[in-house]
């Protein structure tokens, strides 16, 4: 993670220990927490060299060691199939007779399975009209969890080596819930229309659509909502039309005037850092790892750095791009987003997707920029007055965090930084936007209501762990695969009653 200037890049997410420039205050990365040069190694060759972590270190070595075995779970491994290599050497050491009796023991097990898998086909097959049809590669994914954790449960029973946990992937982004979208009520049918009537009324009524869209935007509505909430689109519902071709025009102007500058020297880096970055933006989303997707979004990126140079491109404000890709995107696509293939478009289409994405992101970053200027100050600041609000909010938990010397900015850094983004499904995430683009400052002064709910709302976890790694490993995967709409409206609902209580009162933060 660099987090400097536009003009100091690195190409790992550790390299900016490599660059030595100067900073106001060291801060950690979105996507790896602060390393040194001796902890750089891979995170199953460290495991099995180091002993157990002394918990009672100082401050910063105990973080320390803990980045010795963990990593950003947002990362894929790459080092992986080395690791196996090197270490299948030593596999082949396993004496020959108890490689014999395993196989055997394992044969035998597996036709016990088989046999109780059989009994019960039958019973399976009786409910077809149950049965739900999976759409997604993630759903798939879940459905396969579910139902393998029956089949390995007699398995676990007589070993004692622990399973690998197979991680779920995101479930569909068109799911309205983490259970599947059900029928439209007719409380959302009555939301619906009144969307509808604010929308194409002459001049839509700005305050009455942001009271209407806090609750969540209806799907139908939401690509014309969002753009009239982030100022895109102008209020008078005749000035549209031509306001959308003349931006769209303007974006593309800026795609022939600069874009052929990526592979000039004073922007390769830039270019280069954003062309590493974009894989990794949502690794288990099929529709971000399709080729024409990502090079839209290092157009869109690009543009957007060079024409900022205040803060150029940092990581993080690439994963800010996707709601407002996906969002519309799906004003032309009906079925299962996450899978689509977007070569199936017009290509008039492709490009007013790309636009409109490269303008709504440039409101939003245009509020919290300086989260991404040198040393990031921004967040900073909002990392802090989280601290200071959860001292108020929750005393216990504020002091159980003191008690293992774990630093909020270890783990709020990339709360601030990815406005959650890599803690919740991107379902999630769009349902939280229709408030944030509905709140004065939502993305940058109610984002830190929301993050002191959310870190409240694992309390009695966070009181459960007794260490320091196992306060860290919580905080960095805190599990919200499943999350839909009634956690986030629950999570939005106690970040505003939290506002309403401190936001305008400042003797709470004063200790």
């Amino acid at each position: 993670m660099c987090f400097h200037s536009s003009a100091c890049h690195c190409e790992t997410p550790s390299g900016w220990l490599d660059n030595p420039c100067l900073c106001i205050q060291p801060v950690y990365g979105a996507q790896h927490p602060p390393l040194d040069s001796r902890l750089t190694k891979n995170f199953i060759k460290d495991r099995s060299k180091a002993p157990g972590l002394p918990m009672k270190g100082k401050k910063a070595s105990s973080f320390h060691e803990f980045a010795r075995s963990t990593s950003d779970a947002w990362d894929i491994g790459d080092d992986e199939d080395e690791d196996f290599s090197s270490s299948s050497s030593s596999l082949q050491t396993l004496n020959s007779k108890v490689a014999k009796a395993t196989a055997a023991q394992v044969l035998e097990n597996h036709s016990k399975l088989r046999v109780k898998a059989e009994r019960c086909q039958p019973a399976l097959s009786e409910l077809p009209t149950n049965c739900k049809v999976i759409k997604s590669s993630s759903e798939a994914q879940l459905s396969r969890t579910s139902e393998e954790a029956c089949v390995r449960s007699p398995l676990q029973k007589q070993q004692s080596l622990p399973l690998r946990p197979v991680i779920p992937l995101v479930a569909r982004i068109s799911d309205q819930n983490a259970s599947g979208a059900p029928p439209m009520t007719v409380r959302e049918k009555t939301r619906l229309e009144k969307f509808r009537q604010l929308l194409s009324s002459h001049n839509t009524d700005l305050d009455e659509l942001r009271k209407c869209s806090w609750p969540g935007v209806p799907r139908e509505v939401r690509p014309v909502t969002w753009r009239l909430l982030s100022g895109y689109l102008p209020a008078n519902s005749e000035r549209r039309k031509l306001t959308l071709q003349r931006k769209r025009e303007e974006y593309f102007g800026f795609i022939q005037q600069y874009y052929d500058s990526r592979n000039e020297e004073h922007h390769q880096d830039t270019y280069r850092q954003i062309h590493i970055d974009i894989p990794r933006t949502n690794p288990l989303i099929p529709l971000f790892q399709q080729p024409l997707v990502q090079e839209i979004f290092e157009r869109i990126l690009f543009i957007w750095a060079i024409r900022h140079p205040a803060s150029g491109y940092v990581q993080g404000i690439n994963d800010l791009v996707t709601p407002f890709f996906v969002v519309f995107l799906s004003e032309h696509v009906e079925e299962d987003v996450e899978n689509f293939d977007v070569t199936n478009l017009s290509q008039d289409v492709l490009r007013s997707i790309e636009a409109d994405s490269f303008w709504c992101m440039s409101k939003l970053l245009d509020g919290i920029q300086d989260n991404y200027t040198f040393a990031q100050p921004g967040i900073q600041k909002k990392v802090k007055a989280l601290e200071e609000l959860v001292s108020r909010i929750d005393e216990q938990v504020h002091n159980h965090f003191r008690k293992y010397e774990v630093e909020y900015l270890q783990f709020a850094f990339r709360w601030m930084n990815n406005l959650l983004m890599r803690e919740l499904p991107l379902r999630c995430t769009i349902r939280l936007w229709d408030t944030y683009q509905s709140e004065p400052e939502g993305f940058s002064h109610f984002h830190l209501y929301v993050c002191a709910a959310f870190l409240i709302k694992w309390r009695k976890e966070i009181l459960d762990e007794e260490d320091f790694q196992g306060l860290l490993m919580l905080l960095q995967n805190l599990p919200t695969i499943h999350w839909g709409n009634e956690e986030i409206g629950l999570l939005l609902a106690e970040a505003y009653r939290l506002k309403y209580m401190f936001a305008d009162a400042p003797n709470h933060y004063r200790r």
